[in-house]
């Protein structure tokens, strides 16, 4: 198995060491249609599907005949909730319990996973270590430390201390390393991780 070599870095932004790691993870060649279906997969399941409208029977009123059955010209009309009137209920609108849920094999999954790591691996930055103590100006700091403060960033992490920093941060999103998403990896400019985590995603998808 080849591998290939990855800097790792302080959080101050200095360069400490590198890490060795699967090209069959992070070096192949990426797979567009795999990642496409990842993204439509995760989009499609993050859907609430709570839109509803009513139905006839459920719209109050038109209890009572709007008019009389014949001598008016008008066409009959029984009740002033029909679906061909304005205020009527609806006839094929959502009910409030559609299912948008899709589902991708773990094969594709993974390999979706790898070819998503392998275009963004000029976009990792890997940590040796990441210390704070839960202040949003040190997180800002790290963030700085490596120009990427304006920049849309995937924080992977599962301390607390780093949570409760980056919470305020407008352009950085939190994740664990075990809930990492193809659209999370896609939809942000750098990702930065521990060199502790880069191991366990790598020996999840070997």
């Amino acid at each position: 198995m080849a591998n290939m070599k990855l800097k790792v870095y302080s959080q101050d932004g200095k360069e400490v060491s590198t890490i060795s790691v699967s090209k069959d993870v992070f070096g192949i060649e990426p797979n567009e249609q795999v990642m496409f279906d990842a993204v439509v997969t995760y989009q499609a399941n993050k859907r609430q599907a709570t839109a509803k409208t009513k139905k006839r029977f459920e719209v109050s009123g038109g209890g009572k005949k709007p008019f009389r059955q014949k001598g008016t010209g008008r066409a009959r009309a029984g009740s002033s909730r029909s679906p061909i009137w304005v205020g009527g209920g609806t006839v094929f609108g959502p009910t409030g319990v559609q299912n948008f849920k899709v589902k991708q094999n773990r094969k594709e999954h993974n390999l979706a996973l790898r070819s998503a790591l392998s275009l963004k691996v000029k976009d990792l930055i890997v940590l040796d270590s990441l210390t704070v103590n839960g202040k949003t100006r040190e997180m800002v700091d790290v963030l700085k430390a490596f120009d990427v403060e304006c920049k849309k960033t995937l924080i992977v992490s599962c301390d607390d201390k780093v949570v409760q920093a980056s919470n305020n941060l407008s352009n950085a999103k939190l994740t664990y390393v075990n809930n990492i998403s193809v659209y999370d990896l896609l939809n942000n400019e750098k990702v930065i991780m521990l060199q502790s985590d880069v191991k366990t995603l790598e020996e999840g998808l070997k």
